[in-house]
């Protein structure tokens, strides 16, 4: 195969990755094998067209096999210490909360429904913490010191 011939290939792997299918993160290591050996050829590296087919497999194999778990966690966030989900963030509501009452409320740009799930009514310009999320709901509480 040509150089460019690999270089689109690397691309059009890229741009499966990214923006058609969630391949877990295994096509970026075919996409980077293929654009290697296509910028081999490129700077007048001479091989037949198998050695070619043979360099992009073992490049991708060994990059998969050595880099694939330790960045699939950075990106996917299974990196010690990330926190998942909203609870335990803080919310500020907007007006006055009683037990039970749902309202709207701002956080992280969003506007979202929020919903007094303690004991005690929630005054407005009060600070909250957020229990749990279902769906666009925050279920909150007024935090106790």
């Amino acid at each position: 195969m040509t150089w460019w011939a690999w270089l689109v290939l690397g691309a059009f792997l890229f741009g499966a990755e990214l923006f058609a299918i969630d391949a877990q993160f295994y096509l970026i290591f075919l996409g980077v094998s293929a654009a290697i050996v296509g910028l081999l050829s490129s700077a007048g590296v001479v091989m037949p067209e198998w050695a070619q087919w043979l360099t992009f497999a073992l490049l991708s194999l060994l990059s998969m096999v050595t880099f694939r778990k330790s960045i699939y966690a950075k990106i996917r966030g299974d990196v010690v210490g990330f926190k998942e989900g909203l609870a335990g963030d803080y919310v500020v509501v907007k007006h006055d909360l009683a037990p039970g009452e749902q309202s709207r409320a701002s956080f992280r740009g969003s506007e979202w429904t929020v919903l007094n799930a303690g004991d005690v009514g929630i005054a407005a310009g009060e600070r909250a913490i957020i229990l749990r999320s279902e769906g666009l709901t925050l279920h909150i509480r007024v935090e106790v010191d």
